[in-house]
């Protein structure tokens, strides 16, 4: 069975990338922003409902990065293959959710929910200096930040974040 996932790039104007912490079914996880695909829906429709659900946040979905090109199964469901979509997004108005300094800083209410729904999240900026692949836990989170690591650039006229230059098999 396929499982699709979409995700967004959120890079703030200070240069800084969105993650999320979660910690699902025992587990740690650093991610970028997004979820799952639903029937009737297209990618992009379905990373603004994402950013909408999870930090109550509009977003603009902009530049696709990258799609999967391999095979891979899901850390949640062996008998899953994933492919995920990624995109640059825009937020279109300020973040209201609580952004956390440090990874996985949940707080009590959040372990409460943990007990019931075997999931939690939180948010937080990591700044360009120190992002890197190592800043993510998935295989295909780490070719992206990869990927926007070495291939983005701030394009000052439009004030936002995209892939300048990026080529594959030697074309651009």
């Amino acid at each position: 069975m396929f499982n699709i996932r979409v995700y967004g790039i959120l890079i703030n104007g200070e240069k800084q990338v969105l993650v999320s912490d979660e910690f699902i079914r025992g587990s740690y996880y650093s991610k970028f922003p997004g979820g799952g695909l639903e029937l009737g829906e297209g990618t992009r429709e379905c990373l603004r409902r994402e950013f909408k659900e999870e930090m109550n946040l509009n977003v603009e979905v902009c530049e696709h990065i990258y799609t999967t090109d391999f095979f891979q199964i899901s850390a949640f469901n062996p008998s899953h293959q994933i492919i995920s979509i990624y995109y640059f997004v825009k937020a279109l108005e300020e973040i209201q959710v609580p952004l956390r300094l440090k990874e996985f800083d949940f707080d009590e209410d959040q372990l409460i929910i943990y007990e019931k729904e075997n999931e939690i999240e939180t948010f937080r900026f990591i700044d360009w200096d120190s992002f890197s692949a190592d800043s993510v836990t998935l295989p295909i989170d780490k070719i992206v930040a990869g990927i926007v690591k070495d291939n983005g650039q701030w394009a000052m006229g439009s004030g936002e974040w995209s892939i300048v230059n990026y080529q594959c098999n030697g074309k651009s």
